[in-house]
């Protein structure tokens, strides 16, 4: 028998339009997959995100995976990193997110993992679920699994505050952005158990997203965040995505802060609780992050974006914590998985402890290695991506720059430097630059690899 269509499969996850990429039908048939390529030994933990079409999805995934004789247990409305943390409880057999997490409220998508939340995406197993679907060539169970409710809200709510030491910290005043997203019930849980205060904006989840899709990178969405910091005069402002996996931060000014100071403060952090750890970071902007966790006694290691590489790099060097300048911060302690709530109550730990605002912490590392932040240069197809990433290789190496090849291009001199690579999800090319101390140069290099590009 024939297949469904499978456009929705993207390199890490399953992502599309509801209902003409993405439907019931088609996730009925990729939970059967899921289950036939997996076979859990235990029950696969289903969670869903606050989408008009997530309840339908999550009950039709379930039904695929016990017709195929896996047993599921639904976890209801929650962050993405609760699936994570529920498949690496004691017994369970695996995760499976219902989320389009950043996408627009007309878009729905799926997110894996194995038992202990290791990642299925690209290679792992994603292309395997994809041909199965495809060729329509999933198997049923003579033996039919069943489907049971739970609530891990509290387990969850324990393990995250495990990272802090809740009564020592400074009653700090927060601005929360939802987005309209699922963080709001599980912040109202943490706030029950810390002295902070918060301002919630957007805080009841909307599937419909009336404020606009949450996601902070882009710039047009983080105003009311900022406008929210100016007017309550806090200390810090934080903004999640709509499954709260990614958590993005404003200092006490409304400044928005670049992601990559974040993992140097998070680096930082982590290694005063575990002394001369590994440190995982991605290779777009590096000195900033290598000068801190080797001053502070810890090993620094290159890995290769994206969570399945930076996950599997974390297990091989049991790395203490890894971090994106994408806002992707992952945890030994929390499974090596990613979450959106543990670096802001690491936030609040550090603002305590040193008792200096964020902003003047971030100013110190902006200024000793000035970012361009990431750029996104729009390029037509693969082959003129190649090309560009390929020309800008060969001018800057002509210079004597030293070349890296961990992902994409990374080019070095000795005051600046600079990573080329293609996005796996957008036709574009994504830029990065850094330099040593001088802004300028920073700027005046940015300039030089747009217009090399762009021509």
């Amino acid at each position: 028998m024939g297949g469904h269509t499978t456009e929705a499969f993207g390199s890490y996850d399953v992502r599309g339009r509801i209902p003409d990429e993405l439907n019931a039908d088609i996730v009925y048939d990729t939970g059967r997959a899921y289950a036939n390529l997996v076979k859990p030994e235990g029950p696969v933990a289903v969670g869903h995100d606050v989408r008009p079409s997530s309840p339908e999805l999550s009950e039709a995934l379930m039904r695929g995976l016990n017709d195929a004789g896996a047993d599921a247990i639904d976890i209801g409305q929650v962050g993405t990193e609760m699936v994570y943390f529920a498949s690496a409880q004691e017994g369970m057999g695996g995760g499976i997110m219902v989320t389009a997490s950043h996408n627009p409220s007309d878009y729905n998508g799926l997110k894996f993992v194995r038992s202990n939340a290791v990642p299925i995406s690209g290679d792992s197993g994603l292309r395997d679920i994809e041909k199965m679907i495809g060729e329509g060539s999933m198997k049923s169970a003579p033996q039919k699994g069943s489907s049971r409710s739970t609530d891990i809200s509290e387990a969850y709510i324990g393990c995250v505050l495990d990272f802090v030491k809740p009564e020592e910290l400074a009653p700090l005043h927060f601005v929360a952005n939802a987005g309209n997203g699922c963080a709001g019930p599980y912040l109202d849980m943490i706030d029950e158990r810390v002295p902070l205060h918060f301002t919630r904006i957007d805080h009841e989840p909307d599937g419909t997203f009336p404020q606009g899709v949450p996601n902070p990178l882009k710039p047009n969405n983080r105003e009311r965040t900022a406008d929210a910091v100016r007017e309550s005069g806090a200390s810090v402002g934080v903004a999640w995505d709509g499954d709260f996996d990614r958590c993005f931060f404003f200092d006490e000014n409304a400044e928005f802060i670049e992601g990559y100071y974040l993992v140097g403060l998070l680096a930082q952090r982590m290694l005063k609780r575990h002394p001369g750890a590994k440190i995982i970071h991605d290779p777009r902007l590096i000195w900033n992050t290598i000068k801190i966790v080797e001053e502070e006694g810890g090993t620094p290691i290159e890995s290769k974006t994206g969570h399945a590489f930076i996950k599997e790099r974390m297990r091989k060097e049991d790395a203490v914590y890894g971090g994106e300048m994408s806002a992707h911060h992952y945890f030994r302690d929390f499974y090596y998985a990613d979450s959106g709530m543990i670096p802001w109550l690491l936030v609040a730990d550090i603002l305590t402890r040193k008792q200096r605002p964020l902003g003047e912490l971030v100013a110190e590392m902006e200024r000793d290695f000035p970012c361009s932040g990431e750029i996104n240069l729009e390029v037509s197809d693969e082959d003129t991506q190649k090309a560009a990433i390929e020309e800008a290789r060969e001018t800057y190496e002509a210079q004597g720059g030293e070349v890296d090849d961990t992902d994409g291009v990374s080019v070095a001199f000795d005051r600046w430097r600079f990573n080329l690579r293609a996005s796996n999800t957008e036709p574009v090319i994504r830029l990065n630059v850094e330099s040593r101390g001088d802004r300028e140069l920073m700027e005046e290099k940015k300039n030089e690899i747009i217009d090399l590009i762009t021509s």
